[in-house]
C-alpha cells in the first residue's frame, strides 16, 4: 500500500503561533491511498473542479469571502490523481469526514466512486442545504452512498471504530464527535503503524499538546462551526490521550493545519 498526503485547496494564509515555522496557506488535506485488493481510496476530496470554476455557486459567497480560497485546479485531487497517472474511474471509494463544503467538493469529479460517510451527516448535510457549511451541488450528480450508524464494536486504541464496506480492515472509521452531526475520523493502516485523519476534530498541531494552545484565527472557525462544545472539547482530550499513550503506534493530523501536510512531505 502507498500513501499520498495531498493538499487539495489551499485557502487563507496563517501564521504559527511560535517562533519557527514560516506563515501558510491553510491546506485541505487529503489522502490517496494506493491499495493491492481496494484500488485506489481517496480520504476526503478537498475543493474540485466546479469550486475552481464556480465558487460562489457550489462554496457559497459568504464561505468564499471567509475562507479566501486561492481556487488552483492542480490543487483538485482530480488533477493529483492524473498527475499520478490514473483516471479519475480509478478512484473506486471516497471517505469523508464530513460533508462541510471544503472537505466533499470534489465528489462531482469522481461520480464513479462509492462514498463512505457517516448516516447523521448526509441526514444533516441533507436537510440542512444549502448553507454556509453543506451545499447540494456537491452532491446533485447521485454519488453512491455507503452510510454508517457507529455501533459498540472493536476497540481501536480506546476508540470506537467502524469497518468500510467494500475494503479491507486497513480502513476504519474513527467517529469523532462535535464538529458536525456525523463527524468522523478516518484511520488507515500505514505498515506496522496507523494513520488517524481527524478531520475538523482540531485544527492546530498544538492543540494536541498536553498544555494545548489553539490557533487564535483557527479556533474562532472551530468554535463557531461545532455543533455541540462539550464533545468537541471530549474529543480533542481523547486524542490528546491517544497520541501521549500511543504515539508510537498512531499518527494523528487534521485537516487544515499546513505544517502537519508538510512533514508528511
Amino acid at each position: 500500500m502507498n500513501i499520498h498526503h495531498l493538499n487539495c485547496g489551499s485557502v487563507r494564509q496563517i501564521e504559527a503561533t511560535y517562533d519557527g515555522p514560516a506563515p501558510a496557506h491553510a491546506v485541505n488535506h487529503c489522502l490517496l491511498v494506493e491499495t493491492d485488493s481496494d484500488g485506489l481510496v481517496l480520504v476526503e476530496t478537498g475543493m474540485g473542479l466546479d469550486n475552481v470554476r464556480d465558487p460562489n455557486g457550489t462554496l457559497g459567497a459568504d464561505w468564499v469571502t471567509m475562507a479566501q480560497p486561492l481556487l488552483d485546479e492542480d490543487e483538485t485531487a482530480i488533477r493529483q490523481v492524473s498527475r499520478l497517472g490514473y483516471a479519475p474511474e480509478d478512484v473506486g471509494h471516497i471517505i469523508l469526514t464530513h460533508l462541510d463544503v471544503d472537505h466533499c467538493g470534489g465528489l462531482p469529479d469522481f461520480p464513479q466512486a462509492q462514498v463512505h460517510v457517516l448516516a447523521a451527516e448526509l441526514e444533516a448535510a441533507v436537510a440542512e442545504a444549502p448553507s454556509f457549511r453543506y451545499r447540494e451541488a456537491h452532491w446533485a450528480h447521485g454519488p453512491h452512498w455507503v452510510t454508517y450508524a457507529p455501533e459498540a464494536g472493536e476497540d481501536w486504541f480506546g476508540f470506537t471504530s467502524t469497518p468500510l464496506q467494500g475494503l479491507s480492515a486497513d480502513f476504519k472509521l474513527i467517529p469523532l464527535g462535535g464538529h458536525t452531526a456525523g463527524h468522523t475520523g478516518v484511520a488507515v493502516r500505514d505498515g506496522e503503524r496507523w494513520l488517524l485523519h481527524s478531520g475538523d476534530a482540531y485544527y492546530y498541531h498544538r492543540e494536541l499538546e498536553q498544555f494545548h494552545h489553539p490557533h487564535p484565527i483557527m479556533d474562532i472557525v472551530q468554535t463557531t462551526s461545532e455543533v455541540h462544545h462539550d464533545l468537541r472539547v471530549g474529543t480533542q482530550a481523547r486524542l490528546r490521550e491517544l497520541v501521549r499513550d500511543h504515539g508510537d503506534e498512531v499518527s494523528v493530523f487534521s485537516a487544515h493545519d499546513p505544517w502537519e501536510l508538510n512533514s508528511y512531505r
